[in-house]
């Protein structure tokens, strides 16, 4: 009897490790509901999701950033308890909140295409510091934006009454984890593979 012997090509190790780094941001945004804040002036608590986010696209760029942030979705659409809240499965994705999470894999995309400057990785330690701070402020506008218009359509509230429970109360916080974002990029201890 003949054999059939096919070859199998191995995944390039760069593919790997990025596969790999992804899956631990991914993990780590899924970690930080653990540092969850309740504000009694908003319906969503503070959570150091975002500044994972901020990472995934800073370090991994449009391409695995974006990746990264659909990993974290998908662990929780599976039943994970990644989202705030511990909560898991798809309530959170169609929920008041929704429009936070789905925008996560955007925002990771849109740092990295600017950082970065397209899907070729460089080091963000490199990155002048106002094309960084650029990056993380358009990011947190996408993020802001798509998550308070999906809570103002999903709730039919009036944009000035989601802007000031959804955004508003969280700008101090997005401040301070562009901050730290910054802090760790610029530490130059996080080089992208490839770089």
């Amino acid at each position: 009897m003949a054999t059939n012997r096919e070859t199998v090509d191995l995944v390039d190790g760069d593919v790997v490790r990025q596969f790999a780094r992804a899956a631990v941001l991914a993990a780590l945004v899924g970690a930080s509901i653990f540092v969850t804040i309740p504000y009694p002036f908003s319906p969503a608590p503070i959570t150091l999701q975002v500044l994972f986010v901020f990472l995934a696209g800073l370090v991994l760029g449009p391409v695995w950033g974006a990746v990264s942030m659909l990993l974290y979705l998908t662990a929780g659409a599976a039943g994970l308890p990644v989202f705030s809240g511990m909560e898991a499965g798809f309530g959170p994705l169609v929920g008041n909140t929704a429009g936070y999470l789905w925008s996560y894999p955007l925002a990771a995309a849109l740092i990295g295409a600017v950082v970065h400057r397209g899907t070729d990785l460089r080091n963000p330690a490199d990155v002048p510091l106002p094309i960084v701070v650029a990056a993380l402020v358009a990011a947190t506008v996408l993020i802001y934006a798509v998550g308070t218009a999906y809570a103002a359509w999903l709730q039919a509230l009036e944009p000035w009454e989601a802007i000031a429970g959804y955004a508003l109360p969280f700008v101090p916080a997005e401040l301070v984890k562009m901050v730290a974002a910054i802090a760790i990029v610029k530490s130059g201890r996080l080089e992208p593979v490839g770089s």
